[in-house]
């Protein structure tokens, strides 16, 4: 696999990563659903970031998904699609992390796996087949 792809690859495997942890979390015998919610963030991120390395685009080092669909919107205006869904995870990348609010419910993490799911699907349809990991992520596409 050239280095370029490999690189992609690597961002993809790391969002499954991040999937996975989520799903395990909410599977736990009581939801563990701060570090679930955490984890979903983290795994649209990875994606979005995943794409951009493809279309060899600069990035910050941030974690506001609107940012970075807005990022990937440059070279594919389809993105634009996801920001109603993606951009309040955004608060999931510090909002559970310490004490405070309340933690999410198993209701929005339920949603927001969902989202990873779609995201993951508009993500991998957009990227080359060699970088697709075999099976996708656990739950889905």
């Amino acid at each position: 696999m050239p280095p370029e792809l490999a690189e992609i690859r690597r961002w993809i495997e790391k969002a499954e990563h991040d999937l996975q942890t989520a799903e395990l979390a909410m599977r736990s015998r009581r939801a563990i659903t701060d570090i679930a919610s955490f984890h979903c963030q983290q795994a649209v991120e990875k994606l979005l970031k995943a794409y951009l390395v493809s279309k060899e685009q600069d990035f910050e080092k941030i974690h506001d998904l609107r940012a970075l669909t807005l990022a990937c919107s440059d070279c594919d205006s389809a993105f634009k699609e996801l920001l109603p869904r993606v951009g309040p995870l955004t608060a999931y990348a510090v909002r559970y992390r310490y004490p405070g609010p309340n933690d999410p419910t198993v209701e929005e993490v339920n949603e927001a796996i969902e989202v990873v799911g779609d995201v993951w699907a508009f993500v991998l349809d957009r990227l080359p087949h060699e970088v697709r990991p075999s099976g996708g992520p656990s739950h889905g596409p």
